[in-house]
């Protein structure tokens, strides 16, 4: 067995007007995040970690923000792309999302469903604050921290 760690980071501003969606998951906001496609961190934060552990680059070569096809994109399909790429099958995956709100405790199980059925792996949702700091602290936006474990095989 030959296993490659990956490690993935994404954050996104919030954006009035736009839906937030995370992990997959539609969750009532006030506001979404600022991006070309869907401003999925989680999914973004995952692609990252399968690129990485796979040696393939990062989420912008695949998909630039500069390409309108993947404007408004479902993250998930973004994934499930990458996931079309690689060599291996990934072992399991753990994210760390950071944000002042909403709270994700309701919403973990469904991202956990979600994307374990992407990844065809166990994959760990958690959640926590920045404690007021920074400019996550003050509610600007979200960020999301992945690691991944690909078995190449």
């Amino acid at each position: 067995m030959s296993f490659r760690v990956g490690i993935g980071y994404d954050s996104h501003r919030f954006a009035p007007g736009r839906r937030l969606v995370l992990g997959g998951v539609a969750i009532e906001h006030e506001a979404g995040l600022e991006g070309h496609s869907d401003a999925d961190v989680v999914v973004h934060a995952l692609i990252d970690a399968v690129l990485g552990a796979a040696g393939l680059g990062d989420l912008g070569a695949h998909f630039p923000p500069t390409d309108e096809r993947w404007r408004d994109a479902d993250s998930l399909d973004l994934l499930r792309t990458v996931l079309g790429e690689i060599r291996g099958a990934v072992a399991n995956a753990d994210v760390t999302v950071i944000c002042e709100h909403p709270a994700l405790a309701p919403h973990r199980a469904e991202m956990e469903h979600l994307l374990g059925e992407a990844l065809a792996a166990p994959v760990s949702v958690k959640a926590t604050t920045n404690e007021g700091m920074g400019w996550i602290g003050r509610g600007e936006g979200i960020a999301a921290i992945a690691v991944v474990l690909l078995d190449a095989g």
